[in-house]
């Protein structure tokens, strides 16, 4: 049996704010020990006896990010990433990786579709529950994997089981009520979002219920361009497609759905309450993480990111800080925090989508201190990396490298800079900064002028690929 796992790394866990940001999304985060969920889901890929290498489907603004985590690993010599122009959420997604593999890899696989930003903790029985799902997939099944429920959730769909392997119905997010008798009555499972079927199935299937999708997913692959390990699907092909589920696409209209049940150890991680229950607990019932000071605080989650965090008297309560971004709740409301991002989005604020320090496929920069005319940025520059060549009409920047060494291109000079040194390029001249070192390039830059947006680039030369901004 050969399986092609399929790896969704489109989201953004919007709920576990302000530590998940659009472009620095849940799934890349280090949230429980020292592997991101992206990459623990990897690793579980790889304990997959006849396992191919994997198909990661990650928005275009992830795909420096996935790329670095994967290669992090040193596990895999060769996966491909899928990269979404736009974001049409799992259907979409899906159905496109699928062409992908009909069309470039082997038709004759079972897909293994996994979300990226779950946690799974029994691999051994994970791996057993992939068996059972890919022989129901060659037997012609779509099949999903039913989460065996440890409490009255309301956060999750749910999967009411048949006779055998059938799936009766799939039930939207259930009232509390509900939930509980769900289950208590036992034949209800947690529906986690993963799925097995073969190529063949899926598209048929699909066929059947959302011609139109696959008319314009086909259009998507087709029209498709490969960049190194990279496959962008065509965006003019892809901006059509509904915003829809696999599951009220496909998973809830065919007669094939069948399901395996899973004790996996599963969690979709999906929430601050969700984390706090996972994680390791000091002796009061508290997850800590960061500089944090406690007095008489009970069953809490207090992380600090930049600063110290001192909390005196609370129970039940989670504190996130980040740079530029503090939440205070309670546990059980954690579920709202979905709602802040809502009116950060509607207060056209940055803070739902960027944090202070951006990661580049050439590094990083962290922005330090902004004001009128003014902004000051830390930049880091990996070794043997290099910025694009490029312009900016509106603002003047001054350079001064704090550790390694620069290399900069400055209209027609090419100069070399060492720790201490400075250099100034003007508005409208072409520029470039490099680090041909060995150890990590950092310096300060210090922006004036009258505008000071990232969008102010002109790129002349990019050797990442990325379009003008």
């Amino acid at each position: 049996m050969r399986i092609q796992p399929v790896i969704l790394a489109g989201g953004t866990g919007s709920r576990l704010w302000p530590l998940s940001r659009e472009l620095y999304p849940k799934q890349l985060i280090k949230l429980l020990g020292s592997r991101s969920l992206l990459q623990t889901t990897l690793e579980r890929v790889k304990a997959l006896p006849g396992a191919a290498p994997p198909v990661v489907v990650v928005g275009e603004e992830h795909r420096f990010l996935t790329k670095t985590q994967i290669e992090e690993l040193n596990t895999f010599p060769e996966y491909h990433l899928l990269l979404e122009p736009v974001g049409r959420n799992t259907a979409a997604a899906i159905c496109g990786a699928a062409l992908f593999v009909r069309q470039y890899l082997d038709n004759g696989s079972v897909l293994l579709v996994l979300p990226a930003d779950h946690l799974i903790t029994a691999v051994d029985a994970f791996v057993a529950a992939v068996r059972e799902a890919c022989l129901l997939a060659e037997a012609g099944n779509v099949t999903t994997f039913g989460i065996v429920p440890t409490s009255p959730e309301t956060g999750y769909g749910y999967i009411a089981r048949g006779e055998g392997n059938r799936v009766l119905s799939f039930v939207e997010k259930p009232d509390l009520q509900t939930a509980r008798e769900y289950v208590a009555g036992g034949r209800h499972l947690w529906n986690s979002g993963m799925f097995a079927f073969t190529v063949e199935t899926l598209l048929a299937e699909l066929s059947r219920y959302e011609p139109v999708l696959i008319e314009q997913m086909t259009r998507a692959v087709a029209d498709g361009k490969w960049d190194g390990v990279f496959f962008r699907l065509d965006r003019e092909a892809m901006e059509p497609c509904t915003d829809d589920s696999i599951d009220y696409a496909l998973m809830e209209k065919t007669e094939r759905a069948a399901v395996v049940e899973a004790d996996i150890g599963w969690s979709d991680v999906g929430s601050w309450r969700a984390l706090w229950e996972l994680a390791d607990k000091d002796d009061r019932g508290n997850v800590l993480s960061g500089d944090v000071i406690l007095e008489d605080v009970e069953n809490s989650l207090i992380r600090a990111g930049d600063s110290l965090v001192a909390a005196i008297g609370l129970r039940d309560t989670m504190v996130v800080e980040t740079a530029d971004a503090v939440l205070v709740a309670p546990i059980a409301r954690s579920q709202d925090v979905k709602k802040i991002v809502e009116q950060l989005k509607l207060r056209g604020r940055n803070e739902f989508l960027i944090h202070r320090t951006v990661h580049r496929p050439w590094g990083s920069y962290t922005t330090l201190e902004s004001g009128e005319r003014f902004q000051i940025k830390r930049i880091t520059v990996n070794p043997g990396a290099r910025l694009s060549l490029q312009m900016h009409h509106h603002r003047h920047e001054h350079w001064v490298v704090v550790r390694g060494m620069a290399k900069v291109t400055n209209g027609e000079k090419v100069i070399l800079l060492d720790e201490n040194k400075s250099t100034y390029i003007t508005a409208g001249e072409k520029h470039r900064l490099e680090n041909p070192g060995t150890i990590p390039l950092e310096l300060i830059e210090v922006q004036i002028g009258s505008y000071l947006g990232e969008d102010d680039i002109v790129r002349y030369d990019d050797e990442y690929g990325r379009e003008q901004e």
